[in-house]
């Protein structure tokens, strides 16, 4: 391995440490704007893993590309949706007995 890809991995790795520490020490309150935040910062990575899918650097990082590309998009379509469980438990539900709500 070169040093530039034990760099890169160490890079990784560090980073996948440090989103680990901060994601356990938000508090619940914060979560659907942490939640938010998250999909915009894996919405540039999607771009980026695009970007390294697309580029025709070698088969190795056509690999990773298309791996950080399903990964990035796994990522999107699971915050929106526990952003939209979370929101949908502040919607006010109708009265059974009379159809409006409380």
């Amino acid at each position: 391995m070169s040093d530039t890809t034990i760099i890169q991995l160490f890079v990784f790795m560090l980073a996948g440490f440090v989103g680990i520490q901060t994601i356990h020490r938000i508090p619940p309150l914060l979560h659907t704007p942490l939640m938010a935040a998250t999909n915009a910062i894996s919405g540039i990575s999607l771009v980026a893993a695009l970007v390294l899918a697309g580029s025709g650097e070698g088969w190795l990082a056509g690999l990773l590309g298309a791996i950080a590309v399903a990964c990035a998009t796994a990522n999107i379509v699971g915050g929106f949706l526990i952003t939209d469980r979370m929101l949908a438990m502040f919607n006010r539900r109708p009265n059974p007995k009379n159809g409006a709500t409380p």
